[in-house]
């Protein structure tokens, strides 16, 4: 197994993170000993292969956008993604506040505790059902500020295939 960097915390269990630049992170326990963590790594090399080859793909099919691809994708979002929250937000029943148009590197959108939504212009490159998800997501947090069965039961009353619309959205790159 290669080289690693441990990060030790006051955490019960070791976990493993390969970043996108392909250096394997280690989180443990400050008691687990260093040969455990070894061992724990060498368990884990086929996953991390896996998973260096998933993001060296999604590296390469990632395309640049130009500055007025960026500029068109923003004023598109400003216009449309307000009109899908106002859809939906009526149909569940929820208000909220502000809507931002932003661009995350990993956040398709997010609910502040007082209700301002922010979105990620890069949706208007995604299919629109994907894209609705997101605002049900983002609305259900109006109701259920946490990711919790109830949240999910919110998320599934007015979308019955969340989880395939969801399972999609992961496999996208931002």
């Amino acid at each position: 197994m290669g080289t690693y960097t441990i990060i030790r915390s006051n955490r019960k269990t070791a976990s493993l993170q390969v970043k996108s630049d392909g250096q394997v992170v280690v989180r443990a326990p400050y008691y687990m000993p260093s040969g455990q963590i070894d061992e724990f790594v060498r368990s884990h090399e086929a996953w991390i292969a896996r998973t260096r080859g998933k993001l060296l793909a999604a590296e390469q099919n990632r395309r640049e956008i130009t500055p007025a691809e960026r500029e068109q994708g923003v004023q598109a979002a400003l216009s449309y993604l307000p009109q899908r929250v106002a859809y939906y937000a009526a149909r569940m029943g929820v208000n909220y506040g502000r809507i931002t148009i932003r661009e995350q590197k990993t956040r398709w959108g997010s609910c502040s505790s007082a209700g301002n939504l922010n979105f990620n212009w890069k949706l208007m490159l995604v299919p629109p059902e994907l894209l609705d998800y997101v605002v049900v997501h983002e609305l259900a947090h109006r109701r259920e500020m946490n990711h919790s069965p109830q949240f999910w039961a919110i998320v599934e009353k007015e979308l019955p295939d969340y989880r395939e619309r969801r399972r999609r959205l992961k496999e996208i790159n931002l």
